[in-house]
């Protein structure tokens, strides 16, 4: 059986020496597995676990639209984008977290200890989505292409972030090749090796 692509081990500099000081973020597109795998990881290493996307969907779900639409909206109002990014650097301040954002590699990038890439070929992605929400294959593809696209352009002009520029991560994972649960123990096993190169005792509890 393949393994998980794993790409780059950079070593940076770590914050305190235990587990309850951790901040990971873990970054991908729509579809390539952020918060099955993030989840899994903050339960390996006993972290509280945060999304910007359930914040995103919230707030959409509450205006009433489609996230295709309330994208579409965020585009045009930078209020949107603030307000996920406050929160996301206040849980980062807290400490002892696994952040599931795509932009949190950068929103937290002086707390981060880790920062995480998952990715999967797009169609692979398109599945996933159509089989998470329940809708038709076409239906995911068209609302991700638009809405990823409505994305980076928001990326770029809020932020002047461009997000296919992954020079920023310290671990890069294919979450298309193995099994979820190959996949899984894949995530958590690089990283905790990552951890442990920074400082062996971080682990420790």
């Amino acid at each position: 059986m393949k393994k998980a692509r794993q790409i780059g081990l950079g070593l940076g500099i770590l914050h305190k020496g235990t587990t309850k000081d951790l901040v990971i973020t873990v970054g991908g597109p729509h579809g390539s597995g952020k918060s099955t795998y993030a989840k899994a990881l903050a339960e390996s290493l006993n972290l509280r676990y945060v999304t910007a996307g359930a914040i995103f969907r919230q707030l959409a779900k509450e205006r009433g639209v489609s996230l295709k639409e309330f994208s579409t909206i965020a585009a045009t109002d930078s209020r949107i984008d603030s307000l996920i990014d406050e929160r996301t650097r206040r849980e980062a301040d807290t400490r002892r977290v696994v952040i599931d954002a795509q932009l949190g590699a950068w929103v937290v990038k002086e707390s981060a200890d880790v920062k995480l890439l998952l990715f999967a070929p797009e169609e692979i992605r398109y599945k996933r989505i159509a089989k998470r929400d329940g809708i038709p294959l076409s239906v995911a593809r068209d609302e991700t292409i638009a809405r990823e696209k409505i994305q980076q352009e928001r990326y770029r002009k809020y932020y002047n972030i461009d997000v296919t520029d992954l020079s920023i991560y310290d671990i890069k994972i294919d979450t298309s090749i193995e099994s979820v649960e190959a996949t899984t123990a894949s995530v958590i096993r690089t990283v905790k090796r990552f951890l442990a190169h920074k400082n062996p005792t971080v682990l420790e509890r």
